[in-house]
């Protein structure tokens, strides 16, 4: 489904080969009408201002989001695991469910990279991609929130997801990860204070046995559910 394609491309980095393409990306949503009509013309005027904005402009603006707030980070399991062990054996589960589906990752990206795994949806039968899009929505709309508080058009991307997946997310769920306060991306001092990273270890060895598959990555991304009302775990 190429929507995945459009909506991984309005999350990525901004340079004048995504503003040259911007064009089409209505005429992809159109054709294929996965998002629902009510996140349409958010969702338009922010492919609009793609296009038509300096690619200078559209850099800083996403350089301020994405990049200076770790609250708004693009990386799925950031929201989740933080920077616990848990977190290093979901990114090889993870791993391993790109690989088996024939989907080569560069070495340069982590596996839960947002834009990366929407790729992956874009490969795989909708109904699929819907439900792992349901594990994944209680993060999306929380970053949708807090999107929402600088006003910032990209929540567009965000809603829309969420308006896709197979199932709403969970408020109590979102409520709990938006606890976390948001950093001033200006604050330079206090932007290096929430980036400091405990040493993290990916590969073999790293963490104890666990799953791999679809099945592994359900079971992670349900993690925050479980914090907030406790179930017995899918997979051990």
């Amino acid at each position: 489904m190429r929507t995945f394609k459009v909506l991984s491309a309005l999350l990525t980095y901004p340079d004048e080969e995504l503003v040259g393409a911007a064009a089409e990306f209505a005429d992809v949503l159109e054709t294929e009408a996965l998002v629902p009509a009510a996140q349409r013309g958010a969702l338009d005027r922010l492919i609009d201002e793609v296009s038509t904005t300096d690619v200078y402009d559209l850099q800083e603006q996403y350089g301020q989001l994405f990049d200076r707030s770790k609250t708004l980070a693009l990386y799925l399991f950031e929201h989740v695991h933080g920077e616990s062990r848990d977190r290093g054996q979901a990114m090889i589960d993870l791993r391993a469910m790109y690989e088996k589906a024939g989907l080569v990752i560069d070495a340069n990206e982590l596996p839960d990279y947002l834009p990366l795994f929407l790729e992956f949806l874009s490969v795989r039968p909708v109904e699929e991609a819907r439900l792992l899009l349901a594990d994944t929505a209680h993060i999306l709309a929380a970053l949708a929130e807090r999107l929402g508080r600088r006003q910032s058009p990209y929540k567009a991307v965000f809603d829309a997801l969420v308006a896709m997946a197979d199932e709403a997310p969970q408020r109590e769920v979102v409520d709990e990860l938006l606890k976390s306060p948001d950093s001033d991306p200006m604050d330079l001092k206090a932007l290096d204070a929430a980036w400091e990273e405990e040493e993290v270890r990916f590969g073999p060895g790293a963490q104890g046995q666990g799953a791999c598959g679809k099945e592994g990555l359900i079971a992670k991304l349900r993690h925050a559910r479980r914090a907030v009302n406790p179930a017995p775990p899918t997979m051990q």
